[in-house]
């Protein structure tokens, strides 16, 4: 259960606009991160801001942006944020076998030389934020500027998802 209430719709009609802009872009959704961000409009609308451009306005492929999202979710315990993202990954071609296997990829065969490269780049800035150079340089031959710039925040931006998530005991079924 989370550590605050939830903000409900209907005691809030002053958030009327703030929640039909969060609705409009997430088709519909007003998720319980939503309705908890919703206790600082500003700051819900900024999160709202960067997710979108995120999720729809990247340029590397969405297959691996989910993966790494689903990888930082498990480096972090953010049960919610897998849950949440799982439906996501699975259509946009993670398979079931990878998600289960995530935890640890290292050792299993479901993950070809690319998926390698980013799960490590995504465990070396969610563990140590220090990225070393060999691991860099892995994933830097890659991806272009523009997407090392993308992969790198969507990374980092999912470990401040996972982060809010965890310290306010968002889970799944809220």
């Amino acid at each position: 259960m989370a550590r605050i209430p939830y903000i409900k719709e209907a005691e809030h009609p002053e958030l009327a606009d703030m929640i039909a802009s969060i609705r409009a872009r997430r088709h519909g959704d007003l998720s319980p991160v939503a309705r908890m961000l919703l206790h600082s409009p500003p700051l819900a609308d900024g999160w709202m801001k960067l997710f979108t451009v995120i999720r729809y306005q990247t340029t590397f492929a969405p297959r691996l942006r989910e993966l790494v999202i689903a990888r930082v979710g498990v480096r972090n315990g953010a049960r919610y944020e897998i849950e949440a993202h799982r439906e996501h990954a699975l259509a946009e071609g993670v398979t079931a076998a990878q998600l289960t296997a995530l935890g640890n990829w290292r050792e299993s065969g479901e993950f070809d030389a690319t998926d390698r490269a980013i799960l490590a780049y995504t465990d070396a800035i969610t563990d140590d934020i220090k990225v070393n150079d060999e691991v860099f340089a892995v994933v830097r031959k890659m991806f272009t500027d523009r997407q090392m710039v993308e992969l790198t925040g969507t990374i980092a931006a999912y470990s401040f998802v996972s982060r809010f998530l965890v310290a306010m005991q968002i889970e799944p079924g809220d």
